[in-house]
């Protein structure tokens, strides 16, 4: 019983882990985060610079904030974002260097879908 325990914690874990990771996963979250790692922006200016309607900025945003990647501050009328934690930097750094490493090899890849 103890066993079945351990195995079903560590599924779930796992399954936390690969939601993370989905949350990370988007071209347009990572495309925000990269200009958040920039300096903090309004959705006006992530808009803006996203080339997207305002709706998907904003429902990306949400997710970002709601996993905790992301956090915000209103300012009057504006409501700024901005990186959570310094962490997620490094999650991104981390991967642009194992990529770096691997591009051809990721390029590549059939079994992971854009």
């Amino acid at each position: 019983m103890k066993q079945h325990l351990v195995s079903e914690s560590i599924a779930v874990q796992v399954g936390l882990t690969a939601k993370f990771f989905r949350g990370l996963g988007d071209p347009n979250r990572l495309q925000i985060l990269e200009y958040l790692l920039e300096k903090e922006r309004s959705v006006g200016e992530l808009v803006e610079l996203l080339g997207a309607p305002q709706g998907r900025v904003s429902n990306h945003l949400a997710c970002l904030r709601w996993c905790g990647f992301v956090t915000t501050e209103r300012r009057g009328r504006y409501l700024f974002y901005r990186i959570a934690d310094e962490r997620v930097a490094r999650i991104i750094e981390t991967a642009e260097e194992i990529m770096a490493d691997n591009a051809k090899q990721i390029y590549a890849c059939t079994r992971i879908k854009e």
